[in-house]
């Protein structure tokens, strides 16, 4: 018999320690930028669209944060004129989110980062994809099970 409360065992302590030292990764790398992680997070949805502003809540759906958590994130990103916050012009309840030009500059600027981290896993690209895509599928299928 095994034991299955062993801690080297869990998925989740494999998961969490993995992203503390990610995110301890990306540290020196976004400090140079004044980015914090999550700003980054932000600014990466937002790149994907670079000339359309994008409500408060179709960004914390994409990144799974809350407004409580992401709109101190944006009001920092604002005050560094990387982003720029108004209400929508056709209803007023909503908070569009928008480059600036300084912020779409930000983007060659940091382009470098994804090498750097991925060489600090020490896995291929390969197993980087199939990484990504568990890790995904695994987030995908538990949000699914909590929406039933």
């Amino acid at each position: 018999m095994t034991d299955d409360l062993v801690l080297r065992r869990q998925v989740c302590f494999a998961l969490y320690t993995a992203s503390r030292a990610l995110t301890d990764v990306y540290r020196p790398l976004l400090d140079e930028f004044g980015l914090t992680y999550p700003q980054y997070l932000v600014l990466l949805a937002l790149w994907e669209r670079p000339d359309d502003a994008r409500t408060v809540s179709e960004l914390g759906a994409e990144l799974r944060l809350d407004s409580g958590t992401l709109s101190p994130l944006l009001k920092r990103l604002e005050g560094a004129g990387l982003v720029v916050r108004r209400r929508s012009a056709l209803d007023e309840r909503r908070v569009e989110v928008g480059l600036t030009d300084q912020g779409r500059a930000l983007r060659q600027r940091v382009d470098h980062v994804p090498l750097c981290v991925a060489r600090a896993t020490g896995l291929d690209l390969d197993e980087l994809v199939t990484l990504r895509d568990t890790l995904t599928r695994v987030t995908d299928t538990i949000h699914r099970q909590k929406e039933q």
